[in-house]
């Protein structure tokens, strides 16, 4: 869970700048020792240790379920070690690489165990009843005279997850295995400890008193218990019963290791491959999964440094954000006259009969009456460009200051931003040129309509304005039809948007209108306070379409900018500042606490073993 979670993690610590999990310690140790020894294909090596003649080969074969190794009342003198694996496990598994120290060879019957020979071997055989997720070894005694027997039960404990210290009341205080176990207990193994050859009973006030020495001896803290009588013939066919002991029995009170007779026997590979697997096996990893969970350098600390990392670029994607970079402070306005018009023709298209025959007739007379006029002005100033282009030039002119400025930004932002912002920055200005962008920019302009934008911009808030306030809408459209027989209005649209609008439209010789305003007709035909009320808003609603139109061209020119020269940068900063509120990042986090409570378990049990010793 915690190798999947990192691996999803992974593209957003490359995002975030940090170093790769590849280069990290504790993540080498989660995929190379961690994952497979804790994953679905997890098993344990289980050897079962101890001195000369107190029944290690039969508890092996009790384990392994088959007569494998050599056992007799008197001492056997096993030399060799013999190992049992799953059916199958040597075909997926290389079982030289889990013994390096030893040669590997096909067990062929149990004397292989008592063969003298001049190199380690680990006589070894698949048996279809052992659990698929142990490897079971029965060892050289570990207080013989014969000192390659020393040699090789050494190498054993170095290989083995779990030792089965098989003890009796004459073996419990042996020096020699005293000084094997406290090399155990130095390594950090786990042991479990197996009295044998019990008299039961009588001998259940004693082994709690063998134990608390034992384990006083050698700093051993066991993590299960179990007593096996002196039951010779339940031995031989192989249905010795052992009972675990609760770490509260033993206690070194004279009585508490009492047996009951009622009790069920354990069975000892179901208890090691399945109900204390997961148990035994965090605890034989448990020197990998502290580094894996230190708090300095292991996946907490990762933890944190991802936090830390996506909440520094959380400011610094405000910081780099289109918005806070590109300053837009003098943008050209849209022409009165221009606006006016368009507002006239949206009202236009909203008048019916004699009403907009009416108002048709007299924008035509009105546009004959002006054009000498205009005429005379062009012939004295000379040609003219339109309003629309001129808008156009001008939009070019604040387009080239803004790409200025916009430049002079990042290179400076680039000259003295911090480290998190640099690479981005330098993506940005490596990409097109300042003359590229302009070229493209320009190209862009020419092609947008924008007599057709400003139609688009006046229709949007006049249909807001004609939805959010109904009843001076059909006022308005009312006093349109009343002017018509009146006198020839233009539009009462001009006449309610104030002197403002109506000052320019003077200027450019609309007589009609200025008529219109001079004297106050239209103001006759309805109630005065609605009226009054209604020239504010709608003198309000004309500002806020000039600024609604202005918002529409510098959201193209943002949009644009945003494209080809922020491109991905503001994505990736916003990814990499959410990162701790993604669902890599929580998966994570949740398994490193779990994996952190299930080590705290392990702790306590481990602890409840050592003060019981």
């Amino acid at each position: 869970m915690i190798e999947a979670a990192a691996a999803q993690l992974a593209p957003a610590v490359t995002l975030l700048g940090l170093p790769a999990l590849e280069g990290r310690e504790w993540y080498r140790l989660l995929r190379e020792k961690l994952v497979p020894q804790l994953g679905a294909d997890a098993y344990l090596v289980v050897a079962v240790v101890g001195g000369t003649n107190i029944g290690k080969s039969v508890i092996f074969n009790h384990i392994a379920d088959s007569s494998l190794s050599a056992s007799s009342p008197l001492a056997s003198g096993t030399r060799n070690p013999v190992c049992v694996v799953p059916t199958g496990f040597a075909e997926s598994h290389e079982l030289p690489a889990i013994f390096p120290e030893f040669d590997l060879r096909l067990w062929t019957s149990a004397n292989d165990a008592l063969a003298e020979t001049p190199d380690d071997r680990i006589y070894w055989r698949a048996v279809a009843d052992t659990p698929p997720n142990l490897l079971i070894l029965d060892t050289p005694d570990i207080d013989s005279d014969v000192q390659i027997n020393w040699k090789r039960a050494d190498g054993i404990r170095r290989v083995a997850d779990v030792l089965i210290a098989v003890l009796t009341q004459q073996k419990y205080n042996d020096a020699a295995v005293k000084q094997y176990f406290r090399k155990a207990a130095e390594e950090g193994k786990l042991v479990l400890v197996i009295f044998n050859q019990c008299q039961l009973p009588d001998d259940d006030p004693y082994w709690p008193l063998w134990l608390d020495t034992f384990c006083r001896e050698t700093g051993v803290s066991p993590r299960l218990v179990y007593v096996a009588p002196n039951d010779r013939r339940a031995a031989e066919e192989g249905r010795l019963p052992f009972f675990e002991k609760r770490p509260d029995s033993w206690k070194v009170n004279g009585s508490s290791g009492k047996t009951d007779a009622a009790a069920s026997p354990a069975n000892l590979a179901h208890d090691l491959s399945q109900l204390k697997f997961a148990e035994i096996k965090l605890s034989t990893l448990s020197g990998a999964l502290t580094h894996l969970m230190s708090d300095e350098a292991g996946l907490p600390a990762f933890l944190r440094e991802i936090e830390t990392r996506s909440g520094a670029f959380e400011s610094a994607a405000k910081w780099l954000s289109s918005e806070s970079v590109i300053k837009v402070n003098d943008w050209p306005s849209i022409s009165t006259s221009l606006m006016v018009g368009e507002i006239r023709a949206w009202w236009r298209q909203r008048q019916h009969g004699l009403a907009r025959r009416v108002h048709e007739f007299y924008d035509t007379v009105g546009k004959g009456i002006i054009y000498p006029f205009r005429f005379a002005g062009e012939k004295l100033r000379g040609p003219t460009i339109g309003r629309l282009e001129q808008y156009r030039q001008n939009e070019w002119g604040a387009i080239l200051k803004v790409i200025a400025d916009l430049y002079d930004r990042l290179t400076w932002l680039s000259d003295s931003a911090n480290p998190l912002l640099k690479p981005f920055l330098e993506r940005m200005l490596s990409g097109k040129s300042r003359e590229q962008l302009l070229e493209q920019l320009r190209v862009d302009l020419e092609r947008v309509d924008i007599g057709k934008e400003l139609t688009l911009a006046v229709d949007c808030e006049m249909q807001a304005f004609k939805e959010g306030n109904p009843d001076v809408y059909n006022i308005y459209r009312q006093l349109t039809n009343w002017s018509a027989a009146i006198r020839p209005l233009t539009s009462v649209a001009f006449f309610t948007i104030g002197l403002g609008p109506a000052h320019e439209l003077v200027v450019h010789g609309l007589t009609p209108i200025a008529a219109d305003l001079a004297t106050g007709t239209v103001a006759a035909a309805g109630g005065d306070a609605m009226l009054s009320g209604g020239v504010n808003l709608l003198e309000a609603r004309f500002r806020r379409l000039q600024t609604a139109f202005t918002k529409r061209r510098v959201d193209w020119l943002l949009k644009r900018l945003n494209d080809q020269v922020f491109g991905a940068v503001p994505g990736d900063l916003q990814a990499a500042a959410e990162v701790i509120d993604g669902e890599a990042y929580r998966n994570l986090a949740q398994a490193a606490s779990r994996l952190d409570k299930q080590l705290a378990d392990v702790t306590k049990a481990s602890a409840g073993g050592r003060s019981s010793c």
